[in-house]
């Protein structure tokens, strides 16, 4: 298709063509049944096949071990804010969390609702500083009763993101990667817990990724909970406890077959490297019209780059033309303000190409 828009939206956000492609292909005969999957059981034998491979393909695409369970849930990352807590900070236990930004500050809100100032204790935070950069590791109060540590791996509002995770002492991680998630190969095996919404590197809105080791399972206590809010039921019921987002599940399996397709993780981290090279280096290389919003390079986030231009005027103009130019998604979020260029898996290397010849232009008419 030549009339596809280059989408920098940070959410939800652009999905790669092919899997789009097989979609509309088999919107209204999904394999072989005279139906689309959004009007198949899902008790099916043919939405069970889909199921099964959306599961093993995250499985197989991020190295999941044998003794971790995959959990497919509704309700996003907010939802998983209030049910982490609810499961695992029962009694006297307590959890540390990090601090880092707008959706981090978000979970630990919700998380105090439940376990008090007491039991959820701030384990570092860089708020005074607008979250401009991350905390250092003299900076992390990580108490040994903690139960798990919860953070964010990526930023999505401030543009910081964790390229090394913190340290914790042998405590459990519980992390947010809704927006980052399977940009990069990394060892699962140091999370308790992580969860990610798919709707920025994985697929649509409405579904949520759960992946939790069998031990750290073992420990939610959740009983009096309503049914749906207990974790352990839906591992039980392989996600199938009541209907699941069905279609939200086929688009996952359609996006991480195209990923398996084109070399997995690996292929897709040596994208992303490369894009955030490109971009951060026409930003450096006009320093004086591009100004970071996040202050250590250390801390730059390869999903979503923040940047301020010399005026108001020049960032509606900036965003206005890159429209035209049939880029769209650059606006910066509200709190914010600037530019935000959302680069997610989906996102081609081509794509920024064409932005970064875009900012040169603008940088030579308008600086």
């Amino acid at each position: 298709m030549t009339n596809r828009a280059i989408n920098f939206y940070a959410g939800p956000a652009g999905l790669p063509l092919p899997a789009l492609e097989r979609a509309k292909e088999e919107l209204l005969d999904f394999a072989g049944t005279g139906m689309s999957v959004m009007e198949v059981s899902h008790r099916s034998k043919e939405y069970d096949a889909v199921h099964e491979e959306a599961l093993a393909l995250t499985r197989e695409l991020m190295g999941i071990p044998a003794n971790y369970k995959i959990i497919l849930l509704q309700g996003g990352a907010h939802l998983s804010f209030g049910m982490i807590p609810l499961n695992f900070l029962r009694g006297s236990h307590k959890a540390d969390y990090i601090n880092t930004g707008n959706w981090a500050e978000k979970a630990y809100k919700e998380a105090k609702l439940v376990g008090g100032e007491e039991r959820v204790r701030l384990a570092g935070s860089t708020k005074a500083e607008n979250y401009a950069r991350l905390p250092k590791k003299s900076e992390l109060n990580i108490h040994p009763d903690s139960m798990y540590v919860h953070f964010t791996s990526n930023n999505t509002v401030e543009g910081t993101q964790w390229q090394e995770f913190p340290e914790t002492g042998g405590i459990p991680y519980i992390c947010d990667m809704s927006s980052d998630i399977m940009w990069r190969p990394f060892d699962v095996s140091k999370f308790g817990m992580i969860y990610a919404g798919a709707q920025k590197n994985l697929g649509p809105s409405g579904v949520t990724l759960h992946i939790v080791s069998d031990e750290f399972l073992e420990k939610a206590e959740a009983q009096d909970l309503p049914s749906y809010l207990r974790y352990k039921l839906h591992a039980e019921k392989n996600s199938l406890y009541n209907t699941p987002p069905t279609f939200g599940i086929y688009i996952l399996r359609n996006v991480l077959a195209y990923n398996k397709s084109i070399g997995g993780l690996k292929a897709i981290e040596a994208n992303n490297r490369r894009k955030g090279e490109l971009l951060y280096g026409c930003i450096d290389k006009h320093a004086g019209f591009f100004k970071p919003f996040v202050t250590e390079k250390a801390d730059r986030s390869l999903m979503n780059v923040d940047f301020f231009l010399p005026t108001e005027e020049l960032t509606d103009m900036f965003v206005k033309e890159a429209k035209k130019a049939g880029m769209v998604g650059l606006k910066g979020y509200r709190d914010v303000g600037g530019i935000r260029v959302s680069t997610y898996n989906a996102v081609t290397v081509q794509n920024v190409e064409t932005l970064v010849q875009f900012m040169e232009a603008f940088v030579k008419k308008n600086g």
